[in-house]
């Protein structure tokens, strides 16, 4: 027995392009609806999101029914927060508001197994099939099928972008270009001059160093931000296209 191949580490090691769609309504059903779209990877949130544990072992399953990935965005607090998901057997966690090196040291620590890092052996849940998938071969593919991603969403870790990019165990850098606007004074202005020279340093360095680009998009702008070199692009959400849904149908109601 083995672990599952992530579907995005594939294509992304085979010089394609994965893309995301983020799901704030935590339900396996509207998660199924999704993968069965042919996306690569349904992104969950733990952060802003009042999720459960239960929700993403549950959204996994469905998920995994179609070859789609699932990314759990974590709580920011101890290294449980960390590796659940992950035993839930999210195929990556993505890490908020990483503010510096030494923190992103520390996720490695967490996050990776022997010999990259420390992280704390089970096996015995869905990620390790109940104990069906062998020690060695648990640590090995956790390593290699698994994936970190850290959020640059502040100002303060650009100073040592290039040290994180380069750090070993960090698998993909993101830029959340809302958060970052917000942190330089500039909220809800994605499109600022001083947001979008962050955006595209944060590609060119992850990608110098080896290391996936990740971003939020969408269909307008996905060939630019591929062109900028990410590798990983979020194009839309659940709630943005049920509330579109909804208002087109109240909106029709007045012809």
């Amino acid at each position: 027995m083995h672990l599952r191949k992530s579907r995005v580490l594939r294509k992304i090691r085979e010089g394609g392009c994965a893309y995301s769609v983020k799901l704030n309504v935590m339900d396996p059903r509207v998660a199924e609806i999704a993968a069965m779209s042919g996306i690569d990877c349904i992104w969950i949130d733990m952060e802003h999101v009042p999720s459960e544990y239960m929700q993403v072992e549950n959204i996994v399953r469905a998920a995994k029914l179609y070859d789609c990935d699932v990314l759990t965005r974590v709580a920011k607090g101890s290294y449980n927060d960390f590796i659940k998901p992950l035993e839930a057997d999210s195929t990556g966690i993505m890490i908020p508001h990483l503010m510096s090196y030494e923190e992103a040291k520390q996720i490695v620590y967490y996050t990776k197994f022997h010999p990259i890092g420390r992280r704390p052996i089970d096996g015995g849940n869905a990620d390790g099939k109940f104990c069906a998938v062998s020690t060695l071969d648990y640590i090995k593919e956790g390593n290699e099928e698994r994936f970190n991603i850290v959020q640059i969403e502040d100002p303060e870790p650009m100073a040592e972008l290039e040290e994180i990019c380069a750090l070993p165990g960090i698998d993909m850098i993101f830029f959340g270009p809302a958060d970052f606007s917000h942190a330089i004074g500039m909220p809800h202005d994605i499109m600022n001059e001083t947001t979008r020279a962050a955006r595209k340093k944060v590609a060119e360095c992850a990608r110098r160093n080896g290391k996936m680009a990740g971003t939020v998009g969408g269909i307008g702008n996905r060939k630019e931000l591929e062109a900028e070199g990410f590798n990983f692009i979020n194009l839309g959400s659940d709630v943005v296209g049920l509330m579109q849904y909804f208002n087109n149908i109240v909106s029709s109601l007045d012809n």
